[in-house]
């Protein structure tokens, strides 16, 4: 494999990216990192600031910064653990909860199709492309 066929995948995956980052986004009305969070908590919650930062693999700061928007639309609650003064827990709320279930709800199998226009095989395979890829 050439230099140049090399750039031009991962400038070609920089663009794939960019676009279904933006559709999912306007389709949903959440980030996409944010969406992924709420689901770690919805699935594991309360979970440590540590957790999410490991799951999603982004920084400290990142996830501080998505939580303090996630916090002041009343979808988490931080506190300090009593047992672990330096640990701080992450909780979803309820309307959280109640407005992931709406997003789900909203977006039949016609709309994920035209979101993602792949097969679930195509899918199954671009994860596991993927997934080698980020290893």
């Amino acid at each position: 494999m050439k230099l140049r066929e090399v750039s031009r995948l991962f400038y070609q995956l920089k663009l794939v990216n960019r676009d279904l980052i933006s559709k999912f986004e306007k389709e949903t009305s959440f980030s996409i990192t944010r969406y992924e969070l709420m689901i770690i908590l919805k699935d594991q919650s309360p979970c440590t600031q540590r957790r999410l930062q490991n799951e999603l693999e982004i920084d400290s700061a990142a996830v501080t910064r998505h939580l303090k928007v996630l916090e002041e639309k009343n979808y988490v609650v931080r506190e300090r653990n009593s047992e672990n003064n330096r640990e701080v827990l992450v909780t979803i709320t309820k309307k959280a909860v109640e407005d992931l279930k709406q997003c789900e709800q909203k977006h039949c199998q016609a709309d994920l199709e035209k979101l993602l226009p792949l097969s679930e095989e195509e899918v199954q395979t671009l994860f596991k492309l993927l997934s080698k890829l980020t290893k």
